[in-house]
C-alpha cells in the first residue's frame, strides 16, 4: 500500500483511495474513513457544541436521556438509541449493553469476568461491563 499526502491551499480535506479490486479491506477501509467525519450534536451547560466521534468514549441511556462521555467530559443528546445504532453500523461504536454502546477506537484492554461478561477498560482507565448478550457483537469486531 502506498500512501501519500500533501498540503494544498484553499481546498478542503479530500481523501482519494485507488484500487486494483474493490476488496473487503478497500471496502473496510472507506467506511472508516467516512466514520471519522460523524459528528454529535450535544449540550453541556447550556451550550450547543459538535462532538466528533473520535472524541466519544461511550454512550450511555440513563434514566431515558442519552449521555455522551468524552475522556474528560459529559454531555446531553437529544437522539435516540436506535440512532446510535445507525451510526454505530458504519463507526467504531459497537453496543455492549441495552443502556450502552463503547468506542472501541478507545478500548485499553478487555477482560473476562467470572460471570460471564467482560470487562472492557477505555484509555481514560474508565470501565465499562459488556453484558452476555452483546458479547457476541464485541468479539466479532475483534
Amino acid at each position: 500500500m502506498l500512501i501519500v499526502s500533501k498540503k494544498v491551499e484553499g481546498k478542503p480535506l479530500t481523501v482519494t483511495i485507488e484500487y486494483p479490486e474493490y476488496t473487503e479491506p478497500v471496502k473496510n477501509l472507506v467506511s472508516k474513513i467516512k466514520s471519522l467525519d460523524v459528528s454529535f450534536n450535544a449540550v453541556a451547560d447550556g451550550k450547543q457544541m459538535k462532538i466528533s466521534i473520535s472524541d466519544v468514549y461511550y454512550i450511555e441511556n440513563v434514566d431515558r436521556r442519552l449521555f455522551l462521555y468524552t475522556q474528560k467530559d459529559v454531555y446531553r443528546l437529544s437522539a435516540s438509541m436506535t440512532d446510535i445504532d445507525e451510526i454505530a453500523r458504519e463507526s467504531d461504536l459497537v453496543r455492549i449493553s441495552r443502556n450502552c454502546v463503547m468506542n472501541t477506537s478507545h478500548l485499553a484492554e478487555i477482560r473476562q469476568l467470572k460471570n460471564s461478561h467482560l470487562e472492557a477498560t477505555l484509555d481514560n482507565d474508565e470501565k465499562l461491563i459488556v453484558s452476555r448478550k452483546y458479547l457476541h457483537d464485541i468479539k466479532r469486531r475483534f
